[in-house]
């Protein structure tokens, strides 16, 4: 397909895909790669090794293999660069364009000792009426990380970037659906680039300096119309600087219905006072859904029951995948039932600090079964939870 004047996607749309490590991808998602028919023909990036055949076939529908001189690997991660090598055995000529990082990773991928050109931020590359330009982002998502941008079409190649898990027959942002696709960038970016905010504003602050009439990343749709490219700039910006909205998340597991009742008088109180709050069940819904909702919200309330003095297994997944994902410039609350010991309980308050979540009141943990009386005093930090959303300037 062409999207620009001899431009072509020849990705690979992976319609079976319900998992990418870790993360649940109910959509599937889309294997980006670009070929630039020029004087040098250049493919950006590749495919994930099984859709290689797909995207060779494309290759050729357009082209003849063998006359591609440039791979630009922007990262490689092997959803990205697993078709470099089956490529190459029918692009003898093709040289590999890569960050130092990247060009060290693919060696120790795939054992090959390609031709490698090795490019800094800055360094360009003439490709007969095309000229590239490269930017190294490092841990935006990874060290190897760099973007391409064709400045003679104002088109930016942005890897990792403004991506989205996402299956569609449509390659365009505008033509599948503007907030179904905001929806699936906020959980790619929760998911796989928020613990990297600083990296992030970076690299916005390097792209302010382009012209960018078009971004193509690596996973999902093409960003095209000027409204839609300025829309997800700024909610980088706000992701990548932490900022939140005044919405609380309360995310728990139960056992024999205790945890659970707190949560729903927890969300009750809340929403008595007209603050935005999403109540998730960790028994139904996969964490990277729950991430998606953590990523706006200023108040994250957790709660589970203990089981053999240890918090529920559920709640230590999620907690584990929060760890890793550190969001920063949130508050938090912590509850729970338990029967013996609130031994368990520490496990919890460790694990929501460490990942950088500061706790606002003593946690709330009934002993079996809430009373009406302890329901009760629950108004009290539902009431600091207001006052704490009231003050502005903690946003």
């Amino acid at each position: 397909m062409q999207i620009a004047n001899n431009i072509y996607w020849t990705g690979y749309i992976d319609w079976g895909l319900r998992n990418f490590h870790g993360y649940s991808t109910p959509s599937g998602s889309t294997y980006n790669a670009y070929l630039i028919v020029d004087e040098y023909p250049t493919i950006i990036d590749t495919v994930k090794h099984y859709g290689f055949a797909q995207m060779l076939f494309e290759i050729k529908d357009i082209i003849d293999p063998s006359r591609i001189r440039y791979i630009v690997s922007n990262h490689s991660e092997m959803d990205h660069s697993g078709s470099i090598d089956k490529l190459i055995e029918f692009s003898p000529n093709a040289e590999v364009i890569c960050s130092p990082q990247g060009k060290e990773n693919l060696r120790y991928h795939f054992k090959k000792n390609w031709k490698f050109k090795v490019v800094d931020t800055q360094d360009t590359l003439n490709i007969g009426k095309r000229t590239l330009k490269f930017f190294l982002t490092p841990m935006v998502h990874w060290p190897d990380s760099m973007v391409t941008y064709s400045e003679t079409d104002g088109i930016l190649f942005s890897n990792d970037a403004f991506g989205q898990h996402y299956a569609s027959v449509e390659r365009f942002v505008d033509e599948a659906g503007r907030d179904i696709v905001l929806r699936e960038s906020a959980k790619y970016y929760a998911n796989i680039v928020m613990p990297y905010g600083n990296n992030v504003l970076k690299t916005l602050e390097t792209l302010n300096s382009l012209k960018i009439e078009m971004i193509c990343p690596s996973h999902g749709l093409i960003w095209r119309k000027k409204e839609d490219i300025e829309k997800i700039k700024e909610l980088y910006l706000k992701w990548g600087s932490y900022r939140t909205d005044k919405k609380v998340v309360i995310v728990y597991d139960t056992m024999w219905g205790s945890t659970e009742r707190i949560a729903f008088e927890l969300f009750k109180l809340i929403g008595k006072l007209n603050i935005p709050c999403r109540l998730i069940n960790l028994a139904v819904t996969h964490i990277s859904e729950v991430i998606t909702e953590v990523l706006e919200a200023k108040v994250l309330i957790l709660g589970t029951p203990i089981l053999n003095n240890k918090i529920f297994p559920t709640v230590a997944s999620f907690l584990t995948y929060l760890r890793g994902l550190k969001p920063k410039n949130r508050f938090g609350l912590t509850f729970g039932s338990y029967g013996w010991s609130k031994l368990g309980f520490k496990e919890l308050e460790d694990g929501i600090k460490e990942a950088g979540i500061e706790l606002i009141a003593e946690g709330i943990y009934p002993r079996y079964v809430p009373d009406d009386d302890f329901l009760n005093d629950i108004s009290k930090v539902v009431i600091k939870i207001k006052e704490l959303l009231d003050k502005e300037e903690i946003l």
